[in-house]
């Protein structure tokens, strides 16, 4: 090991870190930094969408709206973090005092998540849902503002920790840096499902939300320590100033300008930022122009993200109306978000080497505008995928009453067969123990119900858009019972429906002298009643399935996370390499911004897709977003075939090699004017000279 001390790094941050291999040491904090966050982040994201439905108890739209705007946040307060660091703290500070409150965040989605906090009752419900809906929104928005605003800030304070003769070794610690990315993801995206589908509680058993956002939280807590911990070894750039502020400032400039020489008096000039050129360098509206020749193509791009982010949303509540039995193996439904990183890693290497240089082999010339192209294309087919898989759960899934209807479930308590006649319906015979095998729709909030032979009759009042389910006594004279849902549980009567966990469950039976065990094999979305007799140590346990367990395989989504993983090589690694090689040499943080906004804004536009289409079928909804994709990519695919490719660098040099021209020939005139003055001096010297001699 030796200390290697670059030029710029002499005096005020500097720092005191040893090069290891040829690379400073400083680097493996960061890197391990970067791999707890992505960590910390992913897998709290992934259990997201789910702890708004089951622990929050919202429907699956507040659920995906809310989602989305999370994600679009983390996206738009990278803008506030560049400023931040650039202008004001530098990339050191922001990252610790942001990563201090990304962790309280993800502290406080833990502790909102304890249900036993509000639980007054101890039956595992909250009492005060609004406590934990606060406690929750405080804490996104506070890891939104935490991830976002450390986002533009730790992989180039990771590169100025190089010197100038180390480029090959910073190239090493970006891939290094993109693994840890995917790393953190893959294992995040494993691990916390596993956690959430645990049980926990002090007084009651639920799944357990609590852990999968605290084990998060524990990660941003190692990451922030082991950030804190390579102080003394970074080197910490001081703030210069922001050039997206520059930017601003100028385009602000040549608007205001522009507008107060409207007048046709005024001559127009080739491009509106010329009228910046009172005021700015020439050279510094040159680069503006070429940034917003790229940010023009970007127009398009945010509805690639509207369909790419939805499958931490939408896909995931769609995989948990499947199957999701691999062999021995139980992927839970949060958990087919690992075949996005998996088949990054495969298909990035495989795409560089194999696909690109084949096609280029093949003499097609596919430029960066077309791979992004084919990309979109590609996530307009994962929703296509994505569509036809709904069909097929659709085709699995229970009828449900409408806001009009009502339905009905008979269930015979007795010890004998009984005949029930219900209206609009043919009699129908229960056995002893017995259910009827669906569920029966009515139009009418109270019908009237005959049991029996002679039967007897009775009004029942139904509520609408709902299930209910008729329990007739032994004894038809007695109470019948109407209830909502189906513990110590009192003869000819029932108890309310538990949450089991899918597979194999053991129950132990206890009555008297009585006890046995029952053991159950439970499905994936099943729905049970058991009917338990008297005698049921002797006699068998009557099982009914209320809702058959899923029976469309998770299998059936690989190929739309194929896709849209594909769409994503495609397009956005493509489309990060297009805005770095369009981007003048100041202003690649800016293009970076700006594609960090579209990802921000796609999400918004799922907000207003969803509310204003406000489709029934959710296939239809995916066949929409497909279809709208594939018109915003013929619309990109045109403003491509026009954009003409630039070398930023080559124009730089233009104006550079002109400004060296402008001082030559300003050099040039003033050597002229001192010679002219020089000669003028010497005649004046020699009139004055011969005057006096005279």
């Amino acid at each position: 090991m030796a200390d290697k001390e670059d030029p710029k790094k002499r005096g005020k941050g500097k720092g005191k870190s040893k090069d290891v291999c040829g690379y400073p040491l400083s680097i493996f904090f960061i890197v391990v930094n970067e791999f707890c966050e992505r960590f910390s982040y992913y897998g709290m994201r992934a259990v997201l969408v789910l702890y708004f439905k089951y622990f929050l108890q919202w429907d699956e739209d507040l659920a995906t709206s809310i989602y989305h705007t999370f994600v679009a946040l983390c996206y738009l307060t990278p803008i506030l973090g560049a400023i931040v660091a650039d202008s004001w703290l530098g990339k050191f500070k922001t990252i610790v005092y942001l990563s201090i409150v990304y962790t309280i965040g993800q502290v406080a989605m833990a502790v909102s998540a304890v249900h036993d906090i509000t639980d007054s009752n101890r039956d595992g419900t909250p009492d005060n849902m609004t406590f934990h809906v606060a406690l929750s929104m405080v804490g996104l928005f506070l890891i939104a503002l935490g991830t976002g605003g450390i986002k533009p800030c730790v992989a180039a304070f990771g590169g100025d920790q190089f010197s100038e003769h180390q480029d090959k070794q910073r190239r090493t610690f970006f891939s290094v840096f993109y693994l840890c990315i995917n790393g953190g993801s893959l294992l995040s995206t494993i691990i916390t499902p596993i956690l959430r589908g645990q049980e926990c509680g002090i007084y009651s058993q639920q799944k357990c939300y609590s852990l999968a956002f605290g084990v998060p939280a524990a990660l941003m807590v190692v990451a922030l320590v082991v950030f804190i911990v390579g102080s003394g070894m970074y080197y910490k750039a001081e703030p210069e100033g922001n050039i997206m502020l520059d930017v601003c400032k100028c385009i602000g400039f040549a608007i205001n300008n522009r507008y107060r020489h409207r007048s046709n008096q005024y001559p127009r000039r080739q491009h509106w930022m010329d009228w910046a050129e009172e005021k700015y360098d020439k050279l510094l509206i040159a680069q503006i122009k070429m940034v917003l020749k790229v940010l023009f193509l970007y127009i398009p791009l945010p509805m690639f993200w509207t369909l790419f982010d939805q499958k931490g949303s939408r896909w995931t509540l769609q995989a948990t109306t499947m199957n999701g039995y691999f062999g021995k193996l139980v992927i839970q439904p949060d958990q087919m978000q690992i075949f996005n990183p998996i088949l990054i890693l495969t298909l990035v290497p495989i795409m560089d080497s194999v696909i690109y240089p084949l096609i280029k082999k093949c003499g097609f010339n596919f430029t960066p505008l077309k791979r992004m192209t084919v990309g979109m294309f590609l996530a307009a087919m994962a929703f296509v995928c994505a569509a036809l898989v709904q069909v097929e759960i659709d085709k699995t899934l229970p009828v449900f009453p409408s806001a009009s209807q009502s339905q009905l479930k008979l269930l015979n308590m007795g010890s004998s067969a009984v005949t029930v006649n219900l209206p609009g319906n043919e009699s129908l015979t229960l056995n002893a123990a017995q259910a009827s095998d669906k569920y029966f729709t009515f139009e009418t909030e109270q019908i009237i119900v005959s049991v029996g032979s002679p039967g007897m009759t009775q009004a029942i009042f139904l509520k609408r858009k709902s299930r209910q389910t008729l329990l007739i006594p032994s004894v038809i004279s007695n109470e019948w019972l109407l209830v909502m849902d189906l513990g110590l549980i009192e003869p000819f009567y029932y108890s309310t429906y538990s949450t089991i966990k899918n597979g194999e469950t053991k129950f132990s039976l206890l009555s008297g002298s009585q006890s046995c065990e029952y053991i159950k094999d439970f499905g994936f979305g099943g729905s049970y009643t058991f009917f338990i007799p008297s005698t049921f140590c002797q006699d068998s346990i009557t099982v009914v399935e209320d809702i058959e367990p899923n029976s469309v395989h998770m299998a059936l989504q690989i190929p739309q996370y194929f896709f849209i993983t594909a769409g994503e090589v495609m397009f956005s690694v493509t489309g990060l390499e297009f805005s770095y090689s369009q981007a003048p040499s100041n202003m690649k943080a800016v293009l970076q911004a700006g594609w960090l906004f579209t990802v921000a804004i796609g999400n918004f536009i799922v907000l207003i897709v969803a509310e204003i289409a406000k489709l029934p079928n959710k296939w239809a909804e995916y066949v929409l977003f497909a279809s709208l994709l594939v018109l915003v990519c013929i619309i990109f695919s045109t403003m491509a075939y026009f954009y003409t490719y630039i070398d930023p660098s080559e124009i730089e040099d233009q104006f550079s090699k002109k400004v060296d021209e402008d001082e030559d020939d300003k050099d040039k005139r003033e050597k002229a004017e001192i010679k002219m003055v020089r000669r003028d001096s010497a005649e004046s010297y020699d009139d004055s000279y011969k005057q006096s001699n005279m």
